[in-house]
């Protein structure tokens, strides 16, 4: 990532058709919209967190100074912090079709089963880099297996998969268009179908990604 560098503060002077407070805050929010933090967007600024929230929520004017690092900010110097969970959420939809549930696919990826649970529900809008690409490997692994039911338990939890999947209408792993997945405004072709997989998947035990729930 490559921060902005610039002259001390006092040193740069407003500039004649230099944009002005709202110019920023529009930036602001285009940036916020690709996934950038505060604290991202700061860095990359080479500004304190303070300063890029209060300039968004207008607690704080902008000076020549914050106009000329903040507009220097782009998607591509700045490190995205999260990023649309649209696609994360249509896998593990389709995982449910096989009998995933929340709490099983939680286990294998590491995390507190309220974090898949709340991706499946579509309570999240965003997620971050680190658990896109955790989901993306169970979902590989398991696109085409069913989950195992070798217990009463796993056989309640894999019907109770099922069929929320059904009630909710939502597309088979099999049905979705793996290169359009992460399109933004991507919307499966098909909804619930029965799939049987081609056989069972494995148990997956990661190390833990993140003790508290978190996105």
């Amino acid at each position: 990532m490559t921060t902005a560098t610039l002259a001390p503060a006092g040193q740069i002077p407003a500039q004649p058709g230099q944009p002005g407070p709202d110019a920023v805050r529009d930036h602001l929010s285009q940036l916020r919209n690709c996934g950038g933090s505060y604290h991202g967007i700061a860095a990359a600024a080479g500004l304190s967190r303070t300063t890029v929230r209060d300039l968004i929520t207008g607690r704080r004017p902008a000076t020549p100074y914050t106009i000329t690092a903040l507009l220097a900010v782009t998607t591509a110097t700045m490190s995205p912090a999260r990023i649309d969970a649209a696609g994360t959420r249509l896998r593990l939809r389709a995982l449910h079709v096989m009998g995933h549930g929340s709490a099983r696919i939680a286990r294998a990826v590491g995390v507190d089963d309220t974090t898949i649970r709340r991706l499946v529900r579509g309570n999240t809008s965003t997620i971050t880099p680190t658990l896109r690409e955790a989901i993306i490997a169970i979902y590989d692994a398991w696109w085409d297996k069913r989950a195992p039911e070798r217990t009463p338990a796993e056989r309640a939890a894999a019907t109770a998969a099922r069929n929320r999947a059904i009630a909710g209408n939502w597309c088979a792993p099999a049905a979705l268009d793996d290169e359009k997945l992460d399109t933004p405004g991507y919307r499966p072709q098909y909804g619930w179908k029965a799939a049987t997989g081609t056989g069972t998947a494995p148990d997956i035990h990661p190390p833990v990604l993140r003790r508290r729930t978190h996105l």
